[in-house]
C-alpha cells in the first residue's frame, strides 16, 4: 500500500519540480513577469509566494520561511505515519502521496529560492483572478480534499465500518456453540 503512495509523491513531486524550471526559468517568465497563454482562462504570472495558499502567514521574515518548511515536513511525517500505521484503501494512499508530493515540492522551492515559485494563474466569465498557484497547491487542496473524503469509510460506510451501539440483528435464531461431550453438565 505504501507503495502507491510513495509513487504518486514522486510523481507529483517531479511534474511540479519540471514545470517550475520549465515555466520560471526556461520561460523566463520571473523577468517576464506574465504570458498570456489561454486568455483569460490559463496565464502564467509570476508570483514568489513567501506564505502558505494565497499568500496567507505571508512575511518577508526569514524566521517564517523556516517555520513553514518545519511545519511542511511535521505535516508530511504525520501523514506518512498515519497511513501507515493504518490500513487504509487505494484512494486514501493516492490522497496521501498527492499532499505529500505537494508539499515536498514547495519545502524544495523554500530551501533554494526563500519561497515558494507560483506562476499558473486561472479567471473566468468575467471574474480576475488575482492568485498564482502551481502544480503543488494542486496537488495538495487535491490531497487533503481526498483524505477528508476517503478516511473513515470501509465497506462503503463511514466509521471505518464499525455500527457502534445500534447494530443490526439477524432475524434467525443464533446457532448455539457445539457442547463438549466430555464436561459435565450442570
Amino acid at each position: 500500500m505504501m507503495q502507491r503512495l510513495g509513487l504518486v509523491a514522486l510523481a507529483v513531486f517531479v511534474i511540479d519540480q519540471i514545470t517550475k524550471l520549465g515555466v520560471v526559468f526556461g520561460l523566463n517568465l520571473r523577468e517576464r513577469g506574465e504570458i498570456d497563454v489561454l486568455p483569460p482562462l490559463l496565464n502564467f504570472r509570476m508570483a514568489w509566494n513567501q506564505g502558505v495558499n494565497f499568500g496567507l502567514l505571508s512575511s518577508s521574515a526569514e524566521v517564517m520561511r523556516w517555520v513553514l518548511i518545519v511545519l511542511s515536513l511535521v505535516i508530511t511525517g504525520w501523514v506518512l505515519h498515519w497511513t501507515r500505521r493504518s490500513r487504509h484503501g487505494p484512494w486514501v494512499q493516492v490522497s496521501a502521496g498527492l499532499l505529500v508530493g505537494g508539499a515536498l515540492g514547495n519545502v524544495v522551492d523554500r530551501l533554494a529560492y526563500g519561497a515558494v515559485a507560483d506562476f499558473l494563474n486561472m479567471s473566468c466569465c468575467g471574474i480576475e483572478n488575482p492568485y498564482a498557484f502551481n502544480v503543488a497547491d494542486i496537488a495538495i487542496f487535491a490531497g487533503a480534499a481526498g483524505l477528508v473524503l476517503f478516511t473513515g469509510r470501509r465497506n462503503g460506510r463511514p466509521g471505518g465500518g464499525k455500527t457502534g451501539g445500534s447494530r443490526r440483528r439477524s432475524a434467525a435464531p443464533r446457532a448455539e456453540r457445539p457442547r463438549d461431550v466430555r464436561a459435565p453438565l450442570r
